[in-house]
């Protein structure tokens, strides 16, 4: 099992940045990926930003390309979402995800509400 706590989010005004941090505990050795999902009011969960274990590959949204940077610490378990530039469309809630190389295939965290005002 994995256990994920993300930290970070809040309120803040469009323009401005936030960084997200999702600490990992337990089973880290299986974990393939580590992603960054959100689920804004009336929309499905989408994915945003994803990294590998080892942090050589990065992907990203392309709403989110250029302005989001998703980084890791392995010496800390902690994965991080820098969120720049934002704008009142980013407002969602944000879960840090891990995909596992075993069953169950992934693991959620709670998810932490970032809220931008225009």
């Amino acid at each position: 099992q994995v256990q994920l706590v993300e930290s970070g989010g809040g309120l803040v005004q469009a323009g401005g940045s936030l960084r997200l941090s999702c600490a990992a505990s337990g089973s880290i050795a299986s974990i393939n990926a580590m992603n960054w999902y959100r689920q804004g009011p009336g929309n499905q969960r989408e994915l945003v930003a994803s990294i590998t274990s080892s942090g050589g590959s990065t992907n990203y949204a392309a709403s989110v390309k250029g302005r989001f940077t998703i980084s890791r610490d392995n010496a800390k378990n902690t994965v991080y979402l820098q969120m720049n530039s934002l704008e009142s469309v980013d407002t969602a809630v944000y879960y840090c995800a891990a995909l596992m190389n075993t069953l169950p295939r992934y693991y959620w965290g709670q998810g932490t509400q970032v809220t931008v005002s225009s």
